[in-house]
């Protein structure tokens, strides 16, 4: 530094300007270079920053029982322990020069921001072993300017403090290798059955090309991108001069025998719903971001594991193999909004994408209860009565809307508002929401707290807006409970490594629907498999009729995408959705799916309980009659068919009531 200094003192010699200026330079380097050995000293005499927490996280279920380890669960190898072949892979991979930096490479991150300038795009990345390393010793990945500062920060305390060799030992025991698999010896074994001394070339570049995007590199996902990316690493060995060319083509050759698919069916789903209790924790506003505050955290949820595995069996049983149809489906518990299971795809291995917590669908007919709930509010009964018939209704704007029922059937009669929840019929639904006005719908979907973007249009109530499963779920878990506003949720309770309560579920109940209307309702939704409705038309549930054991709330909703089946009773809400990723459209047979998924799930759950235990009791100010079930008109004797409909005391139907079968 002295000749350094010396050598610019001759070069600027006796220009007064440049001498002033390089006073300045000087004063500002050697502050830099004082703050620099400060900030060393600092670290290296603060206790050293835990760096095996990464990925730390231990998950329980409802009984307490552990059902997912994150790095908790790693086999724990020292790096003589590690396949050199594995070493020299990642180490060229991703950090070259990593034995030769502090940390922080910088002639690569100016080659890289050089060449996204060039590109126009940022993928070209610069970030060290070390960088990598204290990146995963946070919860999230936000790309905040604070993030990245505790992140340098970071990067800077654990070079300060710990050998090269075990930096490079931790970040290998610790990073995701995909498929819920931390740490190299865990990968090994996961996708060869072998421990991590004993990978041979193909299969240590085929596992250290797969920490970039495990959702991309994985062979078990797409092996054309993994093996893509395993050339890649072998040509950074042989750029190198770690193998030769010959090795390469060799190792590129090699048939691999990859065995993580043979894990057992319950593995898929567990990751589906682990990858949602990551989500949820990162919007815990009490909880740090970095695993060095935490010691590592236990997380307390409400997985239910049977439950869990009945719901990804019957989704198995359901769907042909030869087919890229998929699902999300939720099943919830009504009294707290729980969630005890979550299916966020058919095959997590296949795609780690989550279509329960990620995707909003449009929701078809399920949106109808939201529109019938405001319907009873505002003095309509189960016998409500308008025409269905083919409709074309005039709007404000000077244009017409005309809907129509599925396969064209119409009853060209007065129905009641029981038969419409039986059939489905669209032109009640449209008639209902234009005689309340749009905002009623609106409203109840509100309180009970879907947040999606509601139009206010004439088709609203046929679902045509997009919902995310786990809304549409909470949304039902009003009717579910009674009227009280329910938020579906994954955890509990969050424990720090020190056994500090970090975060528990505030499970505050606000009584958001009249529950003497409520009830009426949900025996209203209890048409749409009874066989007492079959007239000119079947109710839209009508084949399950026979299946079911205990009484059931349930709607169907259908679009030419999306297909879903959501019910409930006081002990459980089922939420199953079936479509394409890329909006194909639904053929015939693939309508069935969903409903065959709800009812396995919901009647196992229920198998050993009483339907007296699980269905409503009728509040005091509620009435029974019997009633022609199509009209909604008091039975008579020469009906031959009579069902038992509720309503408030008071609002019973008489022979002498007007039929609305207009809107004015």
């Amino acid at each position: 530094m002295y000749i350094f200094f010396k050598f610019l003192n001759t070069i600027i010699g006796g220009d007064s300007t440049l001498k002033k200026l390089w006073k300045i330079i000087k004063f500002f380097i050697i502050l830099l270079i004082i703050a620099c050995i400060g900030c060393f000293l600092y670290v290296k005499f603060s206790p050293k920053p835990v760096i095996n927490s990464a990925n730390n996280i231990t998950l329980y279920d409802t009984n307490n029982n552990i059902f997912f380890k994150g790095n908790e669960k790693k086999e724990w190898v020292n790096l003589s322990d590690i396949s050199k072949n594995l070493i020299n892979a990642t180490i060229y991979t991703e950090d070259k020069n990593f034995y030769k930096h502090f940390g922080f490479d910088f002639l690569r991150i100016g080659k890289a921001i050089v060449t996204n300038i060039v590109s126009r795009n940022n993928n070209q990345g610069a970030s060290t072993i070390t960088q990598q390393y204290a990146k995963n010793l946070f919860l999230n990945f936000d790309k905040t300017w604070k993030r990245k500062w505790d992140e340098a920060w970071y990067t800077f305390r654990i070079e300060a403090n710990y050998s090269k060799n075990e930096i490079l030992e931790g970040y290998l025991n610790t990073i995701n290798y995909g498929h819920g698999e931390y740490g190299i010896e865990n990968a090994s074994l996961f996708y060869f059955n072998k421990k991590s001394k004993d990978l041979d070339l193909a299969e240590a570049a085929m596992l250290a090309g797969i920490p970039k995007a495990p959702s991309i590199y994985s062979p078990i996902i797409d092996m054309d991108s993994a093996k893509k990316r395993q050339l890649i690493v072998l040509n950074s060995l042989v750029n190198n001069g770690i193998i030769s060319i010959e090795e390469k083509e060799k190792a590129y050759n090699e048939k691999l025998n990859i065995i993580g698919s043979d894990k057992k069916n319950i593995y898929s789903s567990i990751n589906y719903y682990k990858d949602a209790v990551m989500d949820e924790l990162k919007e815990l506003s009490s909880i740090p971001s970095n695993y060095n505050d935490l010691k590592g955290l236990k997380i307390y949820t409400n997985f239910n594991y049977d439950v869990q595995t009945n719901l990804e069996s019957n989704i198995k049983e359901t769907f042909p193999e030869n087919n890229d149809i998929e699902t999300a489906s939720v099943v919830m518990n009504p009294e707290n909004g729980g969630i005890m299971a979550l299916v966020g795809g058919r095959d997590y291995n296949k795609s780690t994408y989550n279509r329960a917590t990620d995707s909003s669908r449009q929701v078809g007919s399920t949106m109808k209860p939201y529109l019938y709930y405001a319907a009873l509010e505002n003095g309509f009964t189960a016998s409500t009565a308008f025409t269905s018939e083919a409709t074309t209704f005039p709007l404000d704007n000077g244009k017409t809307y005309s809907p129509v029922n599925y396969n064209n059937k119409y009853g060209n009669k007065a129905i009641s508002m029981a038969t419409a929840i039986a059939y489905s019929d669209n032109i009640y639904a449209v008639k209902t929401h234009m005689f309340l006005g749009y905002d009623s719908l609106i409203n109840v979907a509100r309180r009970v707290g879907i947040t999606a973007k509601l139009e206010a249009v004439p088709s609203l109530p046929l679902g045509t807006n997009e919902i995310n499963i786990i809304e549409m779920a909470s949304g039902y878990g009003a009717f579910a409970n009674g009227g009280y506003k329910l938020k579906g949720h994954l955890i509990e309770k969050v424990v720090n490594g020190n056994g500090e309560v970090l975060y528990k579920y505030n499970n505050q109940k606000d009584l958001v629907l009249n529950s003497s209307l409520v009830f009426i309702l949900n025996n209203l939704l209890t048409a749409t498999y009874d066989p007492a409705y079959v007239d000119y038309n079947y109710p839209t549930g009508i084949g399950l009729n026979g299946k079911l054991n205990h009484t059931y709330a349930l709607k169907s909703g259908t679009t030419s995408t999306d297909n879903w089946n959501i019910g409930f009773n006081k002990k459980i809400i089922c939420a199953v959705w079936v479509g394409y990723d890329k909006d194909k459209k639904l053929n015939t047979k693939d309508y069935k799916y969903a409903q065959n998924i709800w009812y396995k799930t919901v009647e196992n759950y229920e198998k050993d309980m009483k339907n007296d235990d699980v269905w409503y009791k009728m509040p005091k100010n509620v009435e029974g009659m019997l009633v022609e079930p199509i009209s909604g008109k008091p039975a008579t004797s020469t009906d031959k068919k009579q069902k038992l409909v509720y309503f408030l005391k008071g609002t019973e139907p008489k022979d002498t009531d007007p039929v609305f079968d207009e809107i004015n």
